[in-house]
C-alpha cells in the first residue's frame, strides 16, 4: 500500500511547525503554513479514530530515563534497546521499524515513522517509509503530496537528494488514548520562526498496530494541516529528556 505528505523540519518565513514527527518539521516536526489553522487557539484534530474512545488508556504511564537520544539528519530522536525501533537500515538508518505493543513503543513509533515520511530527506527515505509503514485510505493520498512538495522545494538538486538537515528540536508529548490496538497522541515541536523567534506547534499522530508492528494512520485528506495547531509552550505536555528538547 502507499502513502504521502509534507515535509520535516522545513522552515520558511510565515511557517509554523508541526511535528513529527514531525513532525512531520519533524515532529516530528512537520511544516504546516499558518494560514491553514482555523483555530490557531484550539488543540489539534483527527477526523478519523482507530477505535472507540472507552477502549482506550487516557494516559499510559511511560519511563523515558532509559531512552538514547541520536542524531538523525539534524533531528534528535529517541531510541530504546527494549521497545524500538528494533531494525534500522541502511548506513544513514534512514528506516527504523521493529517497535514494541507497549505504549513506549507506540510512542516511539508515532515519532520514528512521522519523521522520516517528511520531504526533508528525499524519497530514499520517504517513499518506503510512507509506503510500508503508513496506512489508512488516505496514505495514498499523503505519499502523492509529499512528492510533489519534495519536487517544488527541490530546486537544482539532483533528483532524489535530501533538502538539507533538520532543525526542529521534540519538546514532549501528551496521550490522547492508548490501546494495544491504537493510540493518539500530541507530539510537540519547535523551531526557529521569524526574527529568530521560537515557534512550537502540536501535531495529533495516530497509530495502529498491523502486521506485527505499529503504523501510522495517514491524516485525512493526505496533509498534516488539520492535525496540527500551534502552541505558545511545551507546558502541560510531558517534557522530554534534555536529549530531546
Amino acid at each position: 500500500m502507499s502513502r504521502r505528505e509534507e515535509g520535516v523540519a522545513w522552515w520558511q518565513r510565515g511557517w509554523v511547525v508541526a511535528a513529527a514527527v514531525i513532525a512531520g518539521g519533524t515532529l516530528i516536526g512537520l511544516a504546516v503554513p499558518v494560514a491553514f489553522r482555523s483555530d490557531p487557539k484550539g488543540p489539534p484534530t483527527a477526523a478519523r479514530t482507530t477505535v472507540q474512545v472507552g477502549q482506550l488508556v487516557s494516559a499510559p504511564q511511560v519511563s523515558l530515563d532509559d531512552v538514547a537520544w541520536r542524531d538523525f539528519h539534524g533531528v534528535v530522536l529517541p531510541y530504546s534497546a527494549q521497545d524500538g525501533p528494533r531494525e534500522l537500515d541502511g548506513a544513514d538508518q534512514n528506516l527504523a521499524r521493529g517497535f514494541a505493543r507497549t505504549p513506549r513503543g507506540a510512542l516511539l513509533a508515532a515519532i520514528h515513522i512521522t519523521v522520516r515520511a517528511s520531504m526533508q530527506w528525499g524519497p530514499e527515505v520517504f517513499d518506503p517509509t510512507i509506503d510500508q509503514q503508513v496506512i489508512g485510505p488516505d496514505a495514498d493520498a499523503l505519499l502523492a503530496a509529499t512528492r510533489e512538495t519534495y519536487e517544488r522545494h527541490r530546486g537544482d538538486r539532483r533528483d532524489g537528494a535530501a533538502l538539507g538537515r533538520g532543525y526542529v528540536v521534540l519538546e514532549g508529548f501528551r496521550w490522547q488514548g492508548y490501546s494495544p490496538v491504537a493510540a493518539s497522541v500530541d507530539l510537540v515541536s519547535a523551531g526557529p520562526g521569524d526574527s529568530d523567534v521560537t515557534v512550537r506547534a502540536a501535531t495529533r499522530i495516530q497509530v495502529h498496530w498491523h502486521n506485527n508492528d505499529w503504523r501510522v494512520v495517514a491524516p485525512p485528506g493526505g496533509t498534516w494541516a488539520g492535525a496540527a495547531a500551534p502552541v505558545d509552550s511545551p507546558d502541560g505536555y510531558v517534557r522530554f529528556p534534555s536529549g530531546g528538547g
